[in-house]
């Protein structure tokens, strides 16, 4: 909840001198009502707020940055160590922290911490996978506890008992009650289960999920950011996104990589256009293909999800701000973005994150693939795969979330070739070839833009997606024939401005083989856990530097100079009236409305809430005040 944004990692500050911004503070209501508490927080936020630290500038481990899922002494082989660890007792490090700490003995001591409503280490009952207590491993101590973040954990499961007694069916409320069962207690495998009851809920009209989800935030890769979000499934765009799931057994033999490479059975998803009513997390994107745990994307299957109303909003922009491309591809993109940028979502999420096996051998030793199965990128039988409780993110680690992101839009790339799939989005004929070299020239541009998202000082990537599209940007240059050129030149107003351009009538040539073979390449080394090849491979693509003709760091300076302000998403809120109705609370579309929304968002418990986060900051604040 610091001030560190959502989409690139990156501290922002206000806007104004510190002092300013005090006697602001002093100025208001909240201040004369209470100033002993306001004082209070300035003392512990009104310095870190403004600090720009080396280390406090960005998210980070060790001295690349901050974060909180760690304490601040930790750096990268303490991650790699606790993973190991977390590995060997079969313990997700989804719902955890790790702090360090250093006995008068010299001897490291580590708590892994998890995320629960309960405080106790000894089992409740009716549990069965309770892993707290104290291992000796590889020469240090680990401890694992639980209740960190309890009494915001026992304000969710509160809310989800409530939940039940609204529950659409039996199944949703075995749903919730496993849901109840993983925050109380600490229990991945129970949200794991709840997660099955969800994938079952197929077609509800209003759709919901929540839980410790997604890894971008983590800097090692492994651990969930904690979100929930509720949504009203747009029946239109839903029609078009179940007729793409109906084709998809036809469409993913079409992928560039051997069938045996491939899940066994492709389990079909529920995939809904949804609008959303709230997402509370440090950011909305624009679609989700979840659950994230791999064993049950193989075996049961998941659901895909595009945010229709965050679509929307979130592409739009107007002629006169778009930056580096030609003034004929200026008004094809701002015609066809929208469009083009709803099957790239749809291939993205079904058949991007939805396609591909994990070779896997099981705690029994047996393999789900045959021992003569020959890998095409080095034409030798497979000699890397996953051991039990291995994960794609628990090997990959750091590179994991960017690489898989990579891979999802490669697909959408490869696939939207197909005529068949444009078809079902209602696009034929001229108007297809519109959306195609649309699709094709935003990722080129946004590969461009991405470099907003790299470090030059650590060399380091503060977003995943961005990441991942200009690695596609790489590959495409690197196809040569003019297929796409990226050139810095002066623009009308005096300073640096750059012009992209992508030929069209080498897309479906040049444009396809590229990225055949470097999503093959992707595909292979993903199943075969082959960790060494994955990132060096995507550590190539991925460097950033200042040799001809491209001139990456520079290039970013005029991206950095170029930039559109971002858009603020304001959300609404309900009431359930005295008789029983419920009230839709609508806020305007400016800073004071997104202030206003938030503030009204907990109105029955607030003060008891901001004092729960208050005594949640005192208690961690001397893991990291020494930075």
């Amino acid at each position: 909840m610091g001030n560190y944004k959502s989409f690139g990692d990156t501290k922002f500050v206000p806007n104004l001198p510190q002092e300013k911004l005090k006697a602001l503070v002093w100025h208001s209501a909240a201040y004369k009502q209470n100033p002993g508490e306001i004082e209070c927080l300035w003392r512990v936020c009104g310095q870190l707020m403004f600090s720009l630290d080396d280390r406090q500038k960005q998210l980070g481990l060790g001295e690349k940055g901050i974060t909180t899922y760690f304490s601040g002494n930790c750096a990268l082989k303490d991650a790699e160590l606790a993973q190991k660890f977390l590995d060997s007792k079969d313990i997700s490090a989804y719902n955890t922290r790790l702090f360090k700490t250093e006995g008068a003995d010299g001897k490291l001591h580590y708590e892994v911490r998890l995320a629960s409503v309960i405080k106790e280490d000894v089992s409740s009952e009716g549990e069965s996978d309770n892993k707290c207590g104290v291992y000796e491993f590889d020469g240090v101590t680990f401890r694992v506890v639980r209740g960190d973040y309890s009494p915001l954990m026992k304000r969710v499961v509160e809310n989800l008992e409530k939940a039940k007694e609204y529950a659409a069916s039996p199944n949703v409320v075995q749903m919730l009650e496993q849901y109840i069962q993983s925050f109380t207690t600490g229990s991945i495998d129970a949200h794991k289960e709840g997660s099955k009851h969800w994938i079952k809920d197929t077609g509800p009209i209003v759709e919901s999920y929540i839980g410790f989800i997604e890894s971008y935030r983590d800097p090692y890769g492994s651990r969930g950011e904690f979100e929930g979000f509720v949504a009203v499934v747009n029946k239109d765009m839903s029609a078009k996104f179940a007729q793409l799931v109906a084709s998809a057994e036809q469409l993913l033999p079409e992928l560039p990589w051997p069938k045996e490479f491939e899940k066994d059975r492709f389990l079909k998803p529920d995939f809904t256009s949804l609008d959303v009513l709230t997402f509370a997390g440090s950011g909305i994107p624009a679609g989700i293909n979840i659950p994230n745990y791999d064993d049950i994307r193989q075996t049961v299957g998941f659901k895909n999800v595009s945010l229709g109303n965050v679509l929307a909003v979130a592409y739009s922009t107007q002629k006169e701000k778009l930056t580096f491309l030609e003034e004929d591809d200026k008004d094809l993109y701002i015609k066809w973005r929208s469009p083009s940028f709803e099957v790239q979502v749809g291939l993205h999420e079904l058949l991007g994150h939805g396609s591909g096996k994990l070779f896997v051998q099981d705690k029994n030793g047996k393999f789900n693939f045959e021992s003569n199965l020959v890998n095409p990128e080095t034409g030798e039988t497979i000699r890397s795969w996953y051991s039990h409780g291995e994960t794609w993110d628990s090997k990959f680690s750091t590179v994991a979330s960017s690489y898989e992101e990579c891979r999802a839009e490669c697909v959408g790339m490869y696939l939207c070739l197909n005529r068949e799939v444009l078809k079902i989005f209602g696009h034929e004929g001229p108007d297809a070839d519109q959306v195609i070299y649309v699709n094709w020239l935003t990722m080129v541009r946004a590969g461009v833009l991405g470099l907003e998202f790299y470090t030059p000082e650590s060399q380091q990537w503060r977003q995943a997606h961005m990441q991942a599209r200009f690695v596609i940007l790489r590959v495409l240059l690197e196809a040569g024939q003019g297929f796409v050129t990226v050139r810095q030149i002066t623009g009308t107003d005096g300073k640096p401005d750059a012009i992209i351009t992508l030929d069209r009538s080498k897309i479906s040539t040049v444009g396809k083989t590229a990225i055949e073979e470097f999503l093959r390449k992707l595909q292979v080394y993903k199943s075969t856990a082959d960790v060494e090849s994955g990132r060096a491979l995507y550590s190539r693509y991925s460097e950033v530097t200042d040799s001809e003709p491209e001139r990456f760091l520079s290039l970013r300076e005029t991206v950095l100079l170029r930039k559109e302000a971002r858009k603020m998403f304001v959300q609404a809120n309900t009431r359930v009236k005295a008789d029983g109705d419920v009230q839709f609370l609508s806020y305007d579309g400016t800073a004071a409305g997104l202030i206003q929304s938030f503030v009204e968002r907990f109105p029955e418990d607030d003060e008891e809430l901001e004092w729960n986060l208050q005594e949640l900051c005192r208690r961690d604040l001397p893991c990291w005040n020494h930075l």
